[in-house]
């Protein structure tokens, strides 16, 4: 039997109010916090865990972009997270007041999918399309 590897592979994104934004991605979508450091309102590093496997790294951008390593704007992360039950999902952005932008539907390829707009402008389409297989 083989096992797919441990993600390895983590999108990131840069936030102007980073905290705001951890407890939206928890309350909304379902993210885990697994990690924040930083004090005050500056996140140095958070990881947000996908309870299906996998999860994204973010922080709060940098006041001096200029020289900032990874200069990422806030609001122009976009990213497909794959769930099993992405109705769930849906009722809990929405009961969450999170800003859909594409209602569930059944795309060409057989996925169960929606879209929504975090308060930051970022893009998340959760869907059932798991990818290829190797």
């Amino acid at each position: 039997m083989t096992t797919d590897p441990a993600p390895q592979v983590w999108p990131t994104l840069r936030a102007k109010d980073a905290r705001a934004l951890i407890r939206f991605l928890v309350d909304a979508f379902g993210f885990e916090e697994t990690v924040v450091y930083g004090e005050g309102d500056d996140v140095q590093h958070a990881q947000l865990s996908w309870p299906e496997g996998g999860g994204i790294m973010l922080g709060s951008v940098r006041p001096d972009q200029k020289g900032d390593a990874w200069p990422l704007r806030p609001g122009s992360f976009g990213a497909y997270v794959v769930t099993a039950d992405p109705d769930a999902v849906h009722a809990r952005a929405k009961a969450a007041g999170a800003e859909i932008t594409s209602d569930l539907h059944v795309t060409d390829y057989g996925s169960r999918d929606f879209a929504a707009r975090d308060p930051e402008g970022n893009r998340w389409s959760f869907g059932t399309y798991a990818g290829e297989p190797r």
